[in-house]
């Protein structure tokens, strides 16, 4: 798992620009400092708007990033707006390089994602255009939603492919599956460890890259815990997770089920973190560079029934 940096305060500066979308009226929003695209289904009046947010890396709103580009959520929401639902997707501070007025990136806290996601939750909601406002967390977005589901209202959540894990508890297991030899993985370990500690590791050991300038602020990524926040969420949530997600294991979805017992809760064998099924490893890594992939439709359906159902939990 790669993290990357984001911070500062947002303000609503309105439309930028539109185009046509292939299943939905795209425009080119600025929040603050964050770029979005929203996209509203044509002949909709109030739709249900899901927000769209990216996992780790410095993803773009389209879920791309410099090496993997599967469009994940390029794809969910041209497939929500044929189904009547709008969405909003946005890029991730530092997607396309960082910017100046984002501030110093080693003075970034895992709250400022939190925040980021908040900010956009309010401006859905004050533009007065939409029924629904839901928080739909891809991978490390679903621990952003949770949280931000705490600070600001919001009608439904969505969690695709989300840890249950600290993220550096999580980021340890990833390693320890790929069968590094010991000499070279215990001592990243022992990092990780010091770095959740809020410990500086200088220099860090060879396998693990994070600066000690920007170790803070990985630190408070590392060290964000799941489960407590979302026992205390108590709107409607759906909770999705794929039998071939390399990056999240069953125990992870187990245990958000558990943490919010009235969810609801869709397990796909086949379908992988990237939102596509697969049928074996070297499938699942062609995936994240082939965007034309469909999505698991199942998923699909499933994430549309939850945002347009009637029903309140």
């Amino acid at each position: 798992m790669r993290l990357r940096m984001l911070i500062g305060a947002l303000a609503v500066v309105g439309f930028c620009g539109a185009m046509a979308g292939a299943s939905g009226e795209e425009a080119k929003i600025r929040v603050g400092n964050i770029d979005a695209v929203l996209t509203t289904p044509p002949d909709v009046e109030h739709p249900p708007v899901a927000l769209l947010i990216a996992g780790s890396g410095t993803t773009d709103h389209d879920g791309n990033g410099p090496q993997i580009k599967p469009a994940t959520l390029k794809k969910l929401s041209e497939q929500l707006a044929a189904r009547k639902i709008a969405t909003l997707r946005y890029d991730k501070r530092g997607a396309g390089g960082w910017k100046p007025e984002f501030g110093r990136p080693e003075d970034f806290r895992f709250k400022d994602y939190v925040d980021d996601a908040a900010a956009l939750v309010n401006y859905l909601r004050s533009s007065g255009k939409f029924s629904r406002v839901i928080p739909a967390g891809h991978g490390e977005g679903g621990l952003v939603a949770i949280l931000a589901a705490r600070r600001v209202p919001v009608d439904r959540l969505v969690l695709l492919v989300t840890a249950a894990r600290r993220q550096g508890d999580l980021l340890k297991a990833q390693l320890e599956r790929k069968q590094i030899p010991p000499d070279m993985l215990q001592p990243i370990v022992k990092a990780i460890d010091s770095i959740m500690a809020g410990q500086i590791v200088d220099p860090p050991p060879p396998g693990l890259p994070i600066a000690p300038s920007m170790q803070p602020g990985i630190a408070s990524a590392f060290a964000e815990d799941p489960i407590d926040p979302l026992k205390l969420v108590e709107r409607p949530t759906l909770i999705v997770g794929g039998g071939r997600d390399r990056q999240v294991a069953r125990l992870d979805f187990l245990a958000l089920a558990a943490a919010a017992p009235l969810a609801k809760t869709l397990w796909l064998p086949d379908m992988n973190h990237v939102l596509v099924d697969v049928a074996n490893e070297d499938d699942d890594l062609a995936a994240y560079t082939q965007p034309e992939r469909a999505l698991d439709p199942d998923m699909i359906d499933a994430i549309a029934a939850f945002i347009l159902a009637n029903d309140t939990r």
